[in-house]
């Protein structure tokens, strides 16, 4: 049984990436799951640090982005999910090709959510793990 409360479309999602650094970076909403949402992005100029390898707060936008996303389908009607922490381990280097994020609850509460986000290169190796906590809002 899956566990979101507000359901859209892969392609209703997309459109409220527009015209953010989302859509900046090519975050894109892949897979949503019964308990996990999935998210790519591609390793290329817009995501490179200097050695041309995947920029570790690339990493941390796409991390914060798909459990963000998670987060705000999971909660009530009339409330919404903002970052209020995230930390992130960079595990493995990468250079071209794409990036994959599997975000899953870890903590579902009334006015936090935790959320475990794993980020794995195109042949399945962990790049980089994060948690993201996010403050449940209610909307006035």
């Amino acid at each position: 049984m899956a566990i979101w409360k507000n359901h859209y479309t892969l392609e209703e999602l997309e459109e409220h990436g527009r015209n953010t650094m989302v859509e900046w970076l090519g975050i894109k909403i892949t897979e949503i799951g019964e308990d996990y949402l999935v998210a790519t992005m591609p390793v290329d100029h817009r995501t490179h640090q200097p050695l041309q390898l995947l920029h570790g707060g690339a990493s941390v936008v796409l991390a914060e982005t798909v459990g963000s996303v998670a987060a705000n389908l999971m909660v009530q009607p009339g409330h919404y999910c903002l970052g209020l922490d995230i930390n992130a381990n960079h595990l493995r280097g990468v250079g071209s090709g794409l990036v994959h994020a599997t975000a899953r609850p870890i903590h579902v509460g009334r006015t936090t959510h935790v959320w475990d986000i794993r980020i794995n290169d195109d042949n399945d190796q962990p790049v980089c793990i994060s948690r993201l906590t996010m403050a449940v809002i209610q909307a006035k």
